[in-house]
């Protein structure tokens, strides 16, 4: 049975409708789906009317939608019937919607006659968003100490948001949820056994409960005090919870999106004390408590793709007698084999994060789960903006054999205010991942941010605030569809920015927006902090507990980034000292292409800005890029500082003192004026829970002193040219 849709562009009146002119017309088109009753597909007729709207005059008059059970995984079949038809055929729901979603995209680029013939199938098989969830101030997500956190909370209840979220994910590829909390079942099932632990109602704390001083192990992210005078976001019974979570599930699989809870282990927030349960005591009954979540939780979400599970920051070798594997095992193994007695034929994933195990340990004790079982492994530490090949998962792909594949998480706790947008970077990192049959996917998503909405833009007052994916819709676009597809050529994202941005010149606006995002790669390869602790580009901060802000000291003390080819300013220092050609990109060739990147966009700048019109994401857009070019130009100055510094500090150079103080100087210019630009744009100082307080501001006063600093400096005070100690970074 087929379902066709027939509809038209008929004399619209009033205001401009997607680029429509008032009047115009356009013949009938003809949309024709089967089955009829896909969700997939009727979104992406959906997105077809809307390019229609948008262009009237398409040639495409007749498109047909069919799934038909062959071929790839998520892939589709293009074939043309004549210039006024296309025919989609999908190899399952998600794969026609794609289908359907690329016509609907060559209508509004205009690119109809381009459309590629034949088979199009995904260059990685599942392509993921990581999202930290704050549930409830009872059951806190790991990111739940940060403004952005409690701000969202209320969101993560809201259907709209998950609606929006889920279908702009799908409009960029993305096929995989993973939702996270540090133990989210009393916010999100009802337990027979232990029935005092399900949570009614959506409570959160006052905004003064939180500051910089929580542990970043989690396990201070609930504290009792934070019940007083707590909250009420919203009335909720656990029943209405269940129906909640029921349908974000149905609609994520309405538009090919398979969801997964992830938890670290183990945690009790919101069930402490009932039912005797208490971390201190490691006995019977927690494994039992767990072992029922699980199960439960298994049983109330037949949607539910699986769990991710961490042998984590709460654990310890001992537990209670058993190593962490085997009470893994005894909970999360256990409490899904319990749930699949009563339905053997569902395929219910499995992930273990490598996260402070090893495979060995995995393997040995989870050799009989009854379902795909993998592994995850955080590819890039915490920052996938470094380089598109990071090296640490050397130590893991050998030990991949007998079919076994690994996720990669992919950490993005470089970048939480701008929008980045540098295709050939996305591009390269995609393709540098390891091959399919060690690969089965990637998540990537910050632990220090949500991405939720976006709470951190100044807008006007009344303007509706766009979730993140919307507003960093470019950067999403390109991990995602490249992730699908890496044969998408440049000029195909050049036309997707002139359609987005009429008016400017997209050849140079691609110019400027590959030389902003090139900024912070090259950075932080140089000042290399493994772990989102350790290193926030956007502010040359790290925690404070850890060094805070980073000074012209600690660039000279600083080891690269593994893997990078980038020489240190110590091990540059003393190649320079011996007379030897130092071995690989040194700190000036780094500073001197951070300055070129930052000379483009201040060159393309002008003529952008006198073609952005009344579009205020262009004007929002091009202050971004400003902001990227100010910090590549305070970041150049820095590491001329850094390096003059360090050769005054052995040879007492006077002169190499005197160039040390002219580029801090300089650097103070232009942090000023980053942080100037960035406190017109969004909120200026802003709590992170992996780097505490954010002020740019008030960092000028850091950034002063270190004129100071040069001025006053002693020489022998960096007497070592050997690397740092380096922690593990798998272990980070």
């Amino acid at each position: 049975m087929q379902h066709v849709l027939h509809f038209a562009v008929l004399s619209l009146t009033g205001a401009w409708l997607g680029g429509v002119l008032p009047g115009r017309a356009a013949a009938p088109v003809e949309i024709t789906l089967f089955p009829t009753n896909s969700p997939p597909l009727a979104f992406a007729a959906g997105e077809i009317q809307r390019a229609v709207l948008a262009q009237p005059q398409t040639q495409l008059k007749r498109i047909t939608l069919k799934v038909t059970g062959q071929g790839a995984a998520q892939s589709f079949q293009l074939q043309r019937a004549g210039p006024e038809a296309v025919e989609v055929t999908g190899a399952d729901p998600a794969g026609a919607m794609y289908g359907g979603l690329e016509i609907a995209e060559a209508i509004r680029l205009g690119l109809v006659a381009q459309l590629r013939p034949g088979e199009h199938r995904p260059y990685i098989e599942q392509r993921g968003i990581k999202f930290n969830v704050p549930l409830d101030v009872r059951t806190p997500s790991y990111s739940d100490n940060s403004d952005a956190a409690q701000l969202n909370l209320p969101e993560m209840w809201s259907m709209d948001f998950w609606r929006t979220m889920l279908d702009e994910m799908a409009r960029h590829r993305y096929n995989v949820l993973t939702l996270w909390n540090l133990h989210p079942f009393p916010s999100i099932v009802k337990v027979p056994e232990y029935p005092e632990v399900a949570l009614n109602d959506v409570l959160r704390a006052r905004r003064e409960h939180f500051d910089e001083k929580f542990s970043h192990l989690g396990v201070d992210m609930f504290r009792p005090a934070m019940l007083k005078e707590a909250e009420v976001v919203k009335r909720m019974s656990m029943e209405e919870k269940i129906a909640f979570w029921r349908g974000v599930m149905q609609h994520a699989q309405d538009r090919g999106i398979a969801v997964y809870w992830f938890t670290w282990n183990t945690f009790l927030f919101g069930a402490e004390g009932k039912h005797g349960l208490s971390r201190e005591k490691l006995d019977d009954n927690l494994i039992r408590y767990f072992r029922a979540s699980v199960r439960e939780t298994v049983r109330t979400y037949p949607l539910l793709a699986g769990l991710g599970i961490t042998a984590g920051e709460h654990m310890s070798n001992d537990m209670g007698g058993r190593d962490k594997e085997s009470w893994l095992w005894e909970t999360y193994g256990e409490g899904i084999r319990d749930a699949l007695k009563d339905e053997p034929q569902r395929s219910f994933r499995l992930i273990h994060r490598l996260h402070m195990t090893r495979p060995e340990a995995i393997f040995k004790r989870w050799q009989d789960y009854p379902g795909p079982f993998e592994l995850s492994y955080k590819y890039a530490v915490a920052h996938m903006y470094s380089i598109t090949n990071p090296p640490f998962i050397g130590e893991v792909l050998n030990s991949l054999g007998n079919g076994r594949r690994t996720w990669l998480t992919v950490r993005n706790d470089d970048i939480y205010s701008f929008r980045w947008g540098d295709p050939e970077f996305a591009r390269h990192f995609i393709l540098a991942m390891p091959p399919a049959d060690k690969l089965a996917g990637f998540y990537m998503g910050p632990d220090g941010y949500i991405w939720g909405r976006d709470f951190l833009s100044r807008l006007p007052e009344g303007a509706p605030r766009p979730t993140v994916i919307e507003k960093q819709w470019y950067s999403f676009m390109l991990w995602g569809r490249l992730a699908y597809d890496p044969t998408l050529p440049d000029d195909f994202f050049r036309r997707v920015l002139a359609a987005r941005f009429g008016g400017m010149d997209a050849d140079k606006l691609d110019t400027a927006w590959r030389a902003a995002s090139r900024i912070f790669p090259q950075i932080t390869r140089l000042v290399w902090g493994s772990i989102d602790v350790r290193w926030f580009p956007e502010a040359c901060l790290s925690h404070p507990s850890y060094r805070g802000f980073y000074t012209v000291r600690e660039f000279m003390e600083r080891d690269p980034m593994p893997g990078s080819g980038v020489v240190g300013i110590k091990a540059w220092r003393k190649a320079v000292l011996a007379g030897q050609p130092p071995q690989g990109i040194t700190p000036l060739q780094i500073a001197d292409a951070l300055a070129a990147d930052a000379r483009t966009v201040h060159q393309l700048l002008p003529e952008l800005r006198a073609r952005q019109g009344f579009n205020l994401e262009a004007r929002a857009t091009l202050n971004d890029l400003e902001m990227f070019a100010l910090l590549g130009d305070y970041y150049a100055a820095k590491i001329r500082a850094a390096c003059a510094l360090a050769l005054f500090d052995r040879t007492q150079e006077e002169a190499r003192r005197e160039e040390a103080v002219r580029q801090l100087q300089s650097a103070v210019v232009y942090w000023h004026a980053y942080a100037q630009n960035y406190a017109r744009q969004y909120t200026n100082r802003v709590l992170y829970n992996r780097v505490g307080w954010v002020d740019r501001l008030a960092l000028l006063e850091k950034v002063r002193e270190e004129v100071k600093m040069a001025q006053e400096w002693k020489p022998g005070t960096v007497p070592s040219d050997e690397p740092a100690q380096r922690a593990n970074a798998r272990a980070d």
